[in-house]
């Protein structure tokens, strides 16, 4: 088959990795990067950490509204994708790149493949609920990475499509963590010791758009007393401005590599986040973590008592994250060899 798998931000990276590397020895692989994410520590340098070939198209489509941004994509997508003709399209997650892949393929008839499919946080008022709902709806094959994905995407008519593979993220990390304990310096470069440091990182709308908000949360995690390190995600970073005093126990350093950045993961005390990607990865390095949501798509990670939600205009955030204790041990609910699973199903396709 000739496959398009569209990316265009870190944790479609981290996804594709595995799964390109398993589908070019059988398939016509083009890796189609949109350019959502273009900062070099975001893009270009996870592909290098990662060792994902350069993409066959880049669409550098770069920032602007959700509109602007999603309208931009799907005119260059329906352009690629007419040139090439693609069999399949394989998206990923639930950004607009997620988003303007499947709609302009749909658009002309062309079966889409959505990886981490069937994932609700039943919030619309997170652009990625809306893309995720849009793209499961129009998508041909469903691969759901746990059970409750697999469930709602039973409730929401969508059994036929449903596959359950495990997340993707699980073979990345894997292969990955024991490259970047041996390469990565990050610890000393930043005068770090090992745990004892919090790992932080923050890009929500909801978060950082919001700049009392924004100021709620840096003022409490002040009052922690415990040394953070604070990657600032760029959209984070527009809105730190001077009227914004950062407490002296938060380091603030640039957006890092996936290498680096699982080191500092990895060696964190605890990990205080937005993301959705990064709950799972401290579930899988098996590291407390504090959700600044009030509701998250990840919600084993919430049942196996190994994350905690806290609204982030909370104003008891220092003593809720002081309280967090996780279990002694740790239940599998991400699967083991989900590429080779992945790719086993897309061999069967017609």
């Amino acid at each position: 088959m000739k496959i398009f798998s569209i990316v265009g931000a870190r944790p479609q990276f981290i996804k594709l990795a595995p799964l390109s590397k398993a589908l070019s020895n059988r398939h016509e692989e083009y890796i189609v990067h949109t350019g959502q994410h273009y900062d070099y520590a975001m893009s270009e340098k996870i592909f290098s950490d990662l060792g994902i070939r350069k993409p066959n198209i880049h669409l550098e489509v770069g920032s602007g509204t959700q509109a602007e941004q999603t309208g931009n994509m799907m005119i260059r997508l329906e352009k690629a994708m007419g040139e090439n003709r693609p069999d399949l399209v394989i998206v990923f997650g639930d950004t607009n790149s997620t988003l303007a892949g499947a709609v302009t393929a749909a658009k002309l008839n062309i079966q889409i493949l959505h990886i981490e499919a069937g994932l609700r946080s039943y919030n619309k008022r997170m652009p990625e609920e809306i893309n995720r709902i849009a793209t499961d709806h129009i998508s041909r094959y469903l691969f759901a990475p746990t059970p409750t994905a697999v469930r709602i995407l039973e409730e929401e008519g969508l059994k036929e499509n449903t596959y359950f593979t495990g997340d993707i993220m699980v073979d990345t990390m894997k292969d990955n963590i024991p490259v970047a304990l041996k390469k990565s310096t990050i610890i000393s470069d930043l005068n770090l010791n090992k745990g004892e440091y919090n790992l932080l990182t923050l890009h929500r709308n909801y978060n950082v758009d919001d700049p009392w908000v924004l100021e709620n949360i840096l003022n409490q995690l002040g009052e922690l007393g415990e040394k953070i390190v604070f990657p600032v995600h760029p959209r984070t970073k527009k809105m730190i401005s001077e009227k914004f005093s950062i407490p002296p126990n938060i380091l603030t350093t640039e957006p890092q590599g996936y290498l680096d950045f699982i080191v500092l993961e990895n060696f964190a005390n605890r990990i205080i986040t937005d993301s959705g990607g990064i709950q799972k990865e401290a579930y899988m390095l098996h590291k407390p973590c504090i959700s600044l949501r009030t509701e998250t798509e990840w919600v084993e990670t919430v049942e196996e008592k190994w994350n905690l939600l806290i609204d982030p205009s909370d104003n008891c955030i220092v003593s809720k994250i002081r309280s967090f204790r996780v279990p002694a041990a740790q239940n599998e609910i991400f699967g083991t060899d989900v590429t080779a699973k992945m790719v086993k199903i897309i061999n069967s396709f017609n």
